[in-house]
């Protein structure tokens, strides 16, 4: 008998390996072996068992297994026919869709069994042992000593805001000790809070996915509520019944800063073990949530999108929160799409999948109307909650305000004055302002005034974005958000030598800046208020978003700027006006989906405001009034937005009323991957019946000193496409003006 191994290659095929004479049997199906491939040494995961006499490769060329490093199968059979079903879905290598799915150490080889340090106060110390000048070594130890005699594990007190040196010093000054404790069996579940009580749609929410629960049977649910209106209390009773019968609850979140508030969320209603698996992670954590999950140790878990790729030991409930967010769909390797993965996965445990949202994707509409999804309707905010009114001014017949620098000159804000007005308004009322711009930076193009020049990235087709400070100048550079690259300010324009270089346009930076001149400057405002920029700069810092966080909910009068990170189910109480001032861009782009993902935006980032006892507005700044799209999303709301574009993409054939397939070629020369695209399209089968859009540049042609061209596949049976693509792909990757470049497909594209 030989082994057949999936290795992490892309090759689309799987090897044929003997077993040596000395070992006692076969590998099991699913366990890892270390095996030579080439000059290389590699672990791949054991498929399959076959005869010797149905191999193809030649008895005399067959290489034995070096090692096989698992005594019984570390993948079920579950968990391989999800890699084989993602592999055939999506069009990629079973050897790489399994590396995509296991973390780092299990494809290091590394052992299963990783056990995580716990810290612990040692007997007999007491807080006589501080010194008077060490009050932060005392305020960590206070937060260990709240765990008891015990401890708790080092994971558990980094989430809570321990910081490793501490620990270590601590540890040096004999004041605690580090241990490692085996993981017995959890604790049965129990109820830490009492729940809510529902309203009328919340209970035949929670009725109909119990009923569904009870049943053992799949069955996937759109939970459509507006924002505010309890869709985690949904998910809280609903995960109760399936909590007490022992079953495992899987809860995707669409980015990681939204796990910790999760958590939190979950941690006061049930006493349960809750693990938080995303890319933030250490290798070794992610190994030991991956572990905790395939063992039964895991209760509760809480994730970003990978988190649905894990094994579980007894999976009984999947929910997938903020279902419509595009951050759900790998943009690279594996493209696959969570909120897919998470269906299937409830077709395979025969369990209920929740997919909650208060602006459903088109194409979650259309599989409601298909029959394919239950829609459950939760159109009153939770409490006493009033949805917000949305109001739009005119930025073409209001004038922008104008605020006086230093030196006696004036600019433009870029801020209506009726809007100032409403932000102050708020403020001395006691409540906070969220300002929603989603464009970090300074300005996003730097622009000679003299001859017309601009500060492009050398390496994209991308204006270089300025990030320029007055409270930090030595932090002032640009940079291009593609590829990275950073250079300095020029103190005079290249070209002509002109020093009027003028930073265009406005990002979250700049509007903060203007905002702190206004509400923040005590010459020019009596009460001074704080500007809380909220973007992936002032978030990169470990731990600096839950700082943030902890600093909105001390629910003082503050303003809020951020980019799409706020509009991600983030609870700001205190938050009664949401402004957007720059509400055009998404309504005029060329991609199709663009206004349904900036509506999208609008109403999540316009949810939360009011969410607590008072009413709350919204403000959309546009200098188009009258675009009708944009009038029947204020007007209307979403659902009838949403509903008026299905019926657009119907008409014309567009997803989700068509299915689509994108390839992308990337090389040096557009020439080259223009050409290969070419090619393939005339390797296509005579009768295809597909249409097929381009060869054409991408929308950004360079990236990165590489050029990349598209093709784009439209079918109206998805399976007829998937029969051309089993024919046609893999031809394809092998021709001859493919060599050198790089090839993929993207099925099920978010944009194009």
């Amino acid at each position: 008998m030989l082994v057949q191994v999936a290795l992490p290659v892309p090759l689309y095929r799987v090897f044929d390996y003997s077993v040596p004479m000395e070992d006692n049997a076969l590998p099991a199906i699913g366990s890892r072996v270390e095996v030579s491939f080439g000059r290389q040494t590699l672990i791949g995961i054991t498929v399959a068992h076959i005869a010797q006499a149905t191999s193809s490769v030649p008895s005399n060329k067959l290489k034995p297994i070096n090692h096989c490093l698992d005594d019984a199968p570390i993948l079920n059979e579950n968990m391989l026919a999800l890699a084989s079903w993602m592999a055939r879905y999506y069009h990629y290598p079973l050897g790489d869709v399994l590396a995509v799915m296991l973390p780092t150490f299990i494809r290091q080889g590394r052992p299963l069994d990783l056990l995580i340090t716990h810290w612990r106060i040692l007997p007999n110390v007491s807080d006589n042992d501080f010194h008077t000048n060490a009050n932060k070594q005392k305020q960590q130890f206070d937060m260990l000593k709240l765990h008891g005699a015990r401890g708790a594990s080092e994971d558990v007190l980094l989430l809570e805001g321990m910081q490793r040196p501490f620990l270590k010093t601590l540890e040096e000054k004999g004041l605690i000790e580090r241990y490692i404790e085996p993981k017995s069996a959890p604790k049965p579940v129990s109820l830490a809070k009492m729940p809510l009580d529902l309203n009328a749609e919340q209970q035949l929410a929670v009725d109909a996915i119990l009923t569904a629960h009870n049943a053992g049977k799949y069955s996937g649910f759109l939970l459509n509520g507006i924002t505010g209106s309890g869709k985690t209390e949904v998910y809280l009773q609903t995960m109760q019944a399936v909590l007490e019968a022992g079953k495992q609850v899987l809860i995707l979140v669409p980015e990681i800063g939204l796990t910790p508030q999760t958590r939190a969320r979950f941690a006061s209603r049930f006493a349960a073990q809750i693990v938080l698996l995303h890319s933030g992670m250490s290798n070794t954590h992610r190994l030991q949530g991956w572990q905790d999950c395939r063992t039964g140790h895991a209760q509760i878990i809480i994730g970003t999108r990978s988190a649905v790729l894990n094994p579980f030991a007894n999976l009984g409930l999947i929910v997938v929160d903020e279902a419509h967010d595009a951050s759900y769909k790998q943009q690279d390797t594996l493209r696959y799409h969570a909120a897919d993965v998470a269906l299937y996965r409830g077709l395979q445990y025969n369990i209920p999948v929740v997919l909650g949202t208060a602006t459903p994707t088109l194409e979650h509409l259309k599989l409601v109307d298909d029959g394919k999804l239950v829609e459950c309707q939760l159109r009153t905010r939770a409490g006493s909650a009033k949805l917000a009114t949305m109001q739009l001014i005119d930025a073409r017949q209001q004038s922008t305000h104008q605020q006086a620098q230093d030196d006696g000159a004036r600019y433009d804000t870029g801020l209506t004055d009726i809007l100032i007005g409403a932000i102050r308004q708020t403020l001395e009322a006691g409540d906070q302002v969220l300002i929603f711009l989603n464009r970090r930076g300074y300005a996003p193009v730097l622009l000679c005034e003299a001859c017309g020049w601009q500060a492009d990235c050398p390496r994209c087709d991308a204006h270089l974005t300025v990030h320029y400070s007055n409270q930090a100048n030595h932090n002032s550079y640009l940079k291009c958000h593609h590829c990275d690259w950073q250079a300095y300010i020029p103190a005079a324009c290249p070209d002509c030598r002109s020093q009027n270089l003028d930073a265009k346009g406005m990002g979250t930076t700049r509007l903060s800046e203007n905002l702190h001149a206004i509400f923040a400057n005590p010459q020019t405002s009596k009460d001074l208020y704080p500007i809380i920029q909220i973007d992936r700069d002032t978030t990169r810092r470990k731990d600096s978003w839950e700082k943030i966080y902890e600093q909105i909910n001390q629910g003082k009068p503050a303003i809020l700027v951020g980019t799409q990170m706020v509009a991600k189910g983030h609870h700001f109480p205190n938050v009664t006006l949401v402004c957007l001032p720059n509400a055009d861009r998404g309504f005029l782009s060329a991609d199709f989906r663009s206004p349904e993902h900036t509506a999208q935006l609008m109403i999540q980032v316009a949810g939360r405001a009011g969410r607590g006892n008072k009413q709350g507005r919204v403000l959309i700044q546009t200098l188009q009034p009258d675009n009708a799209l944009l009038l029947k999303l204020v007007k209307d709301g979403y659902l009838p937005f949403a509903r008026e574009l299905l019926q657009e993409r119907k008409m014309m054939g567009l997803p989700p009323y068509s299915h689509a397939a994108l390839i992308r070629c990337e090389g040096k020369t557009l020439l080259a991957t223009t050409q290969a695209l070419k090619d393939a399209i005339v390797s296509l089968p005579a009768a295809h019946n597909l249409a097929v859009l381009g060869p054409i540049d991408a929308p950004m042609s360079k990236k990165n000193s590489r050029y990349h061209s598209q093709l784009l596949l439209l079918a109206k049976d998805r399976n007829q496409l998937h029969h051309i693509l089993n024919q046609w792909w893999q031809p394809v990757l092998a021709l001859p003006s493919a060599k050198y470049l790089k090839l993929t497909l993207d099925i099920d594209p978010v944009g194009w």
